[in-house]
């Protein structure tokens, strides 16, 4: 039987095209859970009733994969060197969702590299999930090493910035477990300071009910009025905390896959009002647009420009 070492996983990993890849030991997420059940208890997940649910599995990965010894982290950038335009009349589409939806790309991804490490050795055992499950996906990218929680509650990496989606693989192997990364925000409060509805209440805590990318996208309701006029224009979710961020400012790379490239950056009110429901389901087909619904998406055309 053939043995899976670090080195393997991490060069199968990089063929098939993650840029990042780290490994965590399987442990008992006791702090971490305490600071979400204080998150759900201010409200701070406003509709996202699926937060509150499966929290001792979101505690203990051994309740999702009883013989779990392992986490492996990966990260995948989507950042591309296009950037929108300064046109007062566009809504805005959030870096995220230009291209082709990252959870398509990536379970084929981790399907490859799962089967991948099956052949290697039959009793490999894993789940996988790409921000879809009761796992702590940031948590685990953090213990992983990919990078440090930045204070808008984004990991950052040092060498790529934060412009990367994070996928887990909960496993039945062990490995050597890759070193914890320092904080390097320092007292630098970029993100918070430029947040326009001041959804980051304080350093690595955000309160999605002001939350730019919440109400675009996550919220099925009309968007409460007293955030009139400080949406800037995004009308899909949104990248300010990131994009002031000075380790995406200086030092984030751009990603080799076109998937990601985009298709829509933004949208004119008159486009979106315009459209009707067979041109959205052609347009963003496989797209993250999708999840709003063309309701939703006329809601925030409203929200923005009437």
């Amino acid at each position: 039987m053939n043995k899976i070492t670090n080195d393997i996983v991490v060069s199968k990993a990089k063929v098939i095209g993650f840029d990042l890849v780290g490994f965590a030991k399987v442990e008992i997420l006791e702090d971490e859970i305490e600071k979400l059940n204080l998150w759900l208890e201010k409200k701070y997940q406003a509709d996202m009733s699926y937060m509150e649910r499966n929290i001792s599995k979101r505690k203990n990965p051994k309740e999702i994969l009883p013989d779990a010894k392992s986490i492996i982290s990966l990260g995948l950038i989507y950042n591309t060197p296009f950037i929108h335009s300064d046109k007062n009349d566009y809504g805005k589409i959030s870096r995220y969702a230009w291209g082709k939806d990252y959870h398509l790309i990536i379970w084929d991804m981790l399907d490859k590299l799962e089967t991948e490490l099956k052949e290697i050795d039959p009793q490999f055992n894993s789940i996988s999930y790409v921000d879809t499950g009761p796992v702590m996906d940031k948590v685990w990218a953090v213990k992983a090493g990919l990078g440090w929680m930045g204070k808008h509650t984004n990991v950052i990496n040092r060498d790529v910035g934060s412009w990367f989606f994070i996928a887990n693989i909960i496993c039945n192997y062990e490995f050597d477990y890759s070193e914890n990364i320092p904080d390097f925000c320092g007292d630098c409060t970029a993100c918070i300071d430029a947040c326009p509805t001041d959804a980051i209440v304080q350093p690595y805590l955000v309160d999605s009910n002001k939350c730019i990318s919440y109400q675009t996208i996550e919220n099925k309701n009309e968007i409460p009025s007293e955030l009139k006029g400080k949406f800037e224009n995004w009308l899909f979710g949104c990248d300010i905390c990131q994009e002031v961020c000075p380790w995406n400012t200086k030092f984030s790379v751009t990603t080799l896959l076109k998937d990601f490239y985009p298709r829509s950056t933004e949208l004119t009110y008159s486009e979106v009002m315009e459209m009707d429901d067979n041109t959205f389901k052609q347009k963003f087909a496989d797209s993250p647009v999708k999840r709003t619904k063309l309701s939703g998406l006329k809601r925030n055309a409203r929200f923005l420009f009437e």
